[in-house]
């Protein structure tokens, strides 16, 4: 079992920079694919960024190539999500998400762990 906890949201005006952290604990997540999952108002769910368990490999949603970084840190347990030049759009609840290594982490149904998610709200 992994438990998931986001770190890091908040009010940001557009342009702006935040962020996001994940820590987990229980098991090592060095074996499992992180991702980042975000949720806006009226709208479903869809994976924003994913990361490998070695970090050989990423995936961004494309909306936000070139703005948000994806990484992780298995030593101590943690993923980011580095979000910059932020828009208003990008205004949603942003859930770390995990799952075992074999999985290409851009689907939602994939993930088997996910954290109580953070808010992130861009202003104009």
């Amino acid at each position: 079992q992994v438990q998931l906890a986001e770190s890091g949201g908040g009010l940001v005006q557009a342009g702006g920079s935040l962020r996001l952290s994940c820590a987990a604990s229980g098991r090592t997540i060095s074996t499992y694919l992180m991702g980042w999952v975000r949720q806006a108002p009226g709208k479903e769910r869809e994976v924003v960024a994913c990361i490998s368990w070695n970090s050989g490999r990423t995936y961004y949603e494309d909306s936000v190539k070139g703005r948000f970084t994806i990484s992780r840190d298995n030593r101590n347990k943690k993923s980011y999500l580095q979000m910059n030049s932020l828009k208003v759009e990008d205004t949603a609840v942003y859930y770390c998400a995990a799952v075992q290594s074999g999985a290409a982490g851009i689907r939602v149904d994939e993930y088997d762990y996910w954290g109580q998610g953070t808010q992130v709200t861009v202003s104009s």
